[in-house]
């Protein structure tokens, strides 16, 4: 054998790079279904059948074009990890060379160079080219520094790429960023009449990785039987339309709302197909900027999805490894507290948290403002451990692979890195969950209350934390007024807000 082509469960892509060059007769596939992939963080069923799905169905398309295929599928081999897996392998086959496309774990990518060192096959690593930025070239340029900017990195990729860019090397509309328009909330009257996503119902292939997820994995938790996810490139491409169709022109003035009962909204729900490969980020920005240039989706909404993808989404992969391992060690507030048990099942009476969290354990999914200003504004004021906390995000979201969910959780919505990417902690009381939803309505805590036993407990954290980092807010241009807000209320109020504060974080399961 000359190569063996190793699939890792985020690669589902025929045109990925690990195939350049494959050659059916000397070449062979190898996929592996492991354990330990839904267990070194406890996945939720949800989680792990998107995955299992997609591999299976993305098997299915590597042998309609007869390419010599290994699948192991879960419960038919005996091993754990995909280490252990490919050492057995590398055994069997001898090829002369491994051949994969950068890994999307560190961890991952660990083991198997050290499985190949092991058995004494080279490894032809190569780029991961569904990236608009090259991994390679991220590190080179942050290379030395302390701190980076994502508005600088977007602007250049927006040039390189000529995104929404004018002939003459100037922004669409004069301006690089509207993020200012895209704030807006629904108002007491609520978002009215959504238009529905379109719905992916499980097929043979889908129904078959359900039972087996419950078999194996039966005492994870959360669902899978509200499983409606794209788990094919047809199916991707079908959600990526109609999103463009139907949600893109409200997406902007809107994504950051919520509202009870409605986890989807205006939001793309092609998340979880990007980061599996189903779809390309080339021409998810494109089908945008489309809809811009036929004038069916203002400036402010596309160029706002735009800044996601070409933007955030291939800056936050440069910053994870260029900061891998550390990263994930990093805890610059010094936060300890446990993640409460009722992140796991959602039973909990905030209601703001109750919402993000039934859905998230439902569908898998919450959309990028309730998981930084509901579920991670809480786990930061509140002083979880960033490793629980991380541990937890990984576990639970069907569009999480590490390189994307680590540096959002540990760096953006827990501060843990400290200003290495971001410009401030997150944080915010019950006063913002009120403005941007519905959740504070029949709520028995309420958002103004920072003490007594109606105390919202998002408020009376965001004040303990302040309280607490106080010397670090106040250093900070764009939180000095924390901190000066703070002191309007006096020594003898913070110190109760403090001993509220200490109070939930005694009792956690009170909440």
């Amino acid at each position: 054998m000359r190569h063996l082509v190793l699939v890792l469960g985020d690669q589902l892509s025929v045109d990925s790079a690990a195939f350049e060059g494959f050659d059916p007769l000397c070449d062979r596939v190898l996929m592996v279904e492991a354990r330990d992939e839904s267990e070194h963080v406890p996945s939720t069923k949800m989680r792990t059948a998107v995955f299992l799905s997609a591999m299976r169905h993305f098997a299915e398309a590597v042998t309609a074009r007869a390419w010599p295929l290994d699948y192991l599928r879960l419960g038919t081999h005996r091993f754990d990890t995909v280490a252990d897996a490919l050492a057995d392998a590398l055994a069997r086959h001898r090829p002369d060379a491994l051949v994969m496309v950068e890994a999307g774990e560190w961890r991952l990518e660990q083991a198997i160079a050290g499985c190949c060192a092991e058995a004494g096959v080279r490894v032809d690593m190569r780029d991961d080219l569904h990236f608009m930025a090259s991994r390679r070239d991220f590190i080179d340029d942050a290379r030395g520094k302390q701190r980076l900017v994502m508005e600088a990195f977007y602007r250049r990729m927006r040039k390189v790429h000529g995104v929404l860019m004018t002939p003459e090397g100037e922004p669409v509309g004069g301006a690089w960023n509207y993020d200012h328009e895209n704030r807006g909330a629904f108002g007491r009257q609520g978002p009215g009449l959504l238009p529905a996503p379109p719905s992916f119902p499980p097929d043979a292939i889908t129904r078959e990785v359900l039972r087996d997820v419950v078999q194996h994995f039966g005492d994870h938790y959360g669902q899978c039987d509200a499983f409606d996810w794209p788990v094919t490139r047809a199916d991707a491409l079908v959600a990526l339309r109609d999103f463009m169709q139907h949600r893109l022109q409200d997406f902007g003035q809107f994504q950051d709302a919520m509202w009870t009962g409605e986890p989807f909204l205006y939001h793309a729900l092609i998340s979880a197909a990007l980061n599996l490969k189903l779809l390309d980020p080339r021409e998810v920005v494109a089908a945008a900027v489309a809809q811009y240039e036929a004038g069916s989706a203002p400036l402010a909404a596309v160029e706002g999805f735009v800044r996601q993808i070409l933007g955030w989404r291939e800056f936050i992969r440069g910053v994870y490894w260029w900061r891998m391992p550390k990263l994930l060690e990093a805890n610059a507030l010094d936060h300890h507290a446990p993640l409460p048990d009722w992140y796991w099942t959602g039973e909990v009476q905030m209601n703001c948290m109750h919402n993000a969290i039934g859905q998230t354990l439902k569908h898998g999914y919450a959309h990028h403002i309730q998981r930084l200003m509901v579920t991670g504004n809480f786990a930061l004021t509140f002083g979880m451990a960033p490793a629980e906390v991380h541990a937890w995000y990984l576990s639970v979201y069907v569009d999480a692979v590490e390189w994307v969910e680590a540096p959002n959780t540990l760096g953006m919505a827990l501060y843990a890195d400290g200003a290495r990417f971001v410009t401030k902690p997150y944080a915010a009381g019950g006063a913002y969950i009120q403005r941007m939803s519905n959740y504070c309505k029949g709520c028995r805590y309420q958002p103004t209350q920072r003490t007594g036993d109606d105390a919202c407990p998002m408020t009376v954290m965001y004040w303990d934390f302040v309280a607490r980092h106080a010397p670090m807010l106040e250093k900070n241009p764009r939180t000095v007024m924390m901190v000066k807000n703070l002191a309007r209320f006096g020594a003898d109020e913070v110190a109760a807000i403090r001993e509220t504060a200490q109070r939930m974080r005694d009792q956690p399961d009170r909440l």
